[in-house]
């Protein structure tokens, strides 16, 4: 009986045809029967699904995945080679129920046969569930989700930094709720939030906030915001992913996780330190309504205002009722009046005191001094006045008329220096030491002959100074 096996030119077949006709048949060499047996698997087996638990689940260095599935009965291996084992939405674990895509192939080296796998699914939603259970017992025996560890949430955040799709409706509805209670600065970090590659997006941004230096050119979050829309629970699975759920843990910054409807969990609401039910619900809880704040501003400046009123009055009360106890102000004033007035008499009196004895003092030493002040001035007034004594004579006309000289005046008395005032004057009055002679001028060459006077009395002639001749008068 020959075996259907098909080749592009026959030979494998005719071999194989012929070494099952008899025993005088040529034989077939190991290669050629391991080939001849993955054409005829991977003909028939094409593509195939195969549910079954995962079992020895390893990842190579190289980023191949290897496993085994297996049932109550039956065991065979399986591979998934890196590209496809980069895109799994979860991480595959033994004990999980899986769905396996691919197709069927040998491996002549070994003499065996392995499923090819092209895409891993959790075999239906209880699996999924079981795997979200197992995964959430282990971080939480690692204390990722103890309440202790919790931050609080800032009451009014400057920046919020969201984490989610630029495209979705998520990122809309969070903008418009803060708009509407507190307008806030937002920063978005733009990820996949579904798919290959989405956990490690979202766990970057969660770092990448956290890692922001404050006062930096891209200002540093005061609160962070992860958020999906709602959908099934594979669709929500990169929130359940182990990198997520330990960024979240360990950010510094604190968080709030807004992943789905209110009936979905992730172990990302686990990890945050606060869970709301929706994205939108998020942002009421991230800020305060403004219009309350400014209300409540109000009412409490309203209450210090009336507060310090009553405070002021009732010191004012106070005030009155204890100044009615207080002695009037004359009473208070007068002893201190009569103190002053006292203190005044006695710096009075003991001003003159110390004056007259200053007195005393000064007519003491001043009676001391007088004599020899008095010689010291006597001496130099009496110098000072011969000085001007001597001045007084040699500057004396009287003198200088006595010896010889005569001083001409007109008749209105004024004195004539010169000859043709003299012609001009008429009549003259010349002046001697021993009187007067009045004299006319006359238009003739020779004047007359004056009157006989009688002889002067001689007179004294002061002493001429030595080596000097006829003084001057001037």
């Amino acid at each position: 009986m020959s075996v259907p096996f098909p080749s592009d030119d026959g030979t494998e077949a005719r071999l194989l045809a012929e070494a099952t006709a008899g025993d005088n048949a040529p034989a077939l060499s190991v290669t050629q029967l391991s080939a001849a047996i993955k054409r005829t698997v991977e003909d028939g087996f094409a593509r195939v699904r195969v549910r079954g638990e995962l079992s020895g689940a390893k990842r190579a260095a190289s980023g191949h995945f290897y496993a085994a599935l297996k049932d109550d009965n039956a065991l065979i291996d399986m591979v998934m080679w890196k590209g496809q084992a980069a895109r799994l939405a979860f991480r595959p674990e033994d004990g999980i129920e899986v769905i396996a895509t691919g197709k069927l192939t040998t491996y002549p080296g070994r003499s065996k046969y392995q499923l090819v796998v092209e895409s891993l699914e959790v075999a239906g939603e209880g699996a999924l569930m079981l795997l979200f259970e197992k995964l959430k017992a282990r971080l939480g025996a690692e204390g990722l989700f103890d309440r202790e560890g919790k931050q609080p949430l800032p009451y009014l955040p400057r920046v919020i930094g969201v984490v989610t799709s630029p495209t979705g409706a998520v990122i809309r509805d969070i903008l418009h709720r803060l708009a509407d209670r507190c307008p806030t600065r937002v920063i978005l970090w733009p990820v996949l939030v579904q798919g290959e590659g989405a956990a490690a997006q979202v766990a970057n941004a969660v770092r990448g906030f956290d890692a922001l230096a404050p006062g930096g050119p891209v200002p540093r979050p005061d609160l962070v915001i992860v958020a999906r829309g709602g959908g099934s629970i594979e669709d929500l699975w990169a929130f359940n992913e182990e990198i997520v759920v330990r960024a979240i843990a360990d950010c510094g910054i604190p968080t709030i996780s807004a992943v789905g409807h209110e009936t979905d969990v992730t172990l990302a609401d686990y990890a945050a330190d606060m869970r709301a039910p929706t994205p939108t619900a998020a942002a009421e809880m991230a800020v305060p309504v403004r219009a309350e704040l400014i209300a409540q501003l109000a009412t409490w400046r309203s209450r210090m205002t009336g507060a310090a009123t009553r405070h002021r009055t009732l010191a004012g009360e106070r005030l009155t009722a204890l100044a009615r106890h207080l002695p009037k102000r004359e009473a208070l004033y007068a002893p201190q009046r009569q103190r002053l007035d006292d203190a005044a008499d006695r710096l009075d009196r003991s001003q003159r005191h110390r004056l007259a004895i200053a007195g005393e003092r000064l007519a003491t030493r001043g009676a001391a001094l007088r004599p020899a002040l008095l010689a010291r001035a006597w001496d130099r007034d009496r110098a000072k006045l011969a000085g001007l004594a001597r001045l007084l004579t040699s500057l004396d006309p009287r003198a200088l008329l006595a010896r010889g000289y005569a001083m001409v005046r007109d008749a209105d008395g004024a004195i004539v220096p010169s000859a043709a005032r003299a012609r001009g004057a008429g009549h003259l009055r010349l002046a001697f030491a021993d009187g007067e002679v009045p004299v006319t001028v006359t238009d003739g060459d020779a004047p007359p002959a004056p009157a006989a006077a009688p002889a002067p009395k001689p007179a004294r002639k002061p002493p001429a100074a030595p080596g000097r001749g006829q003084g001057e008068l001037f």
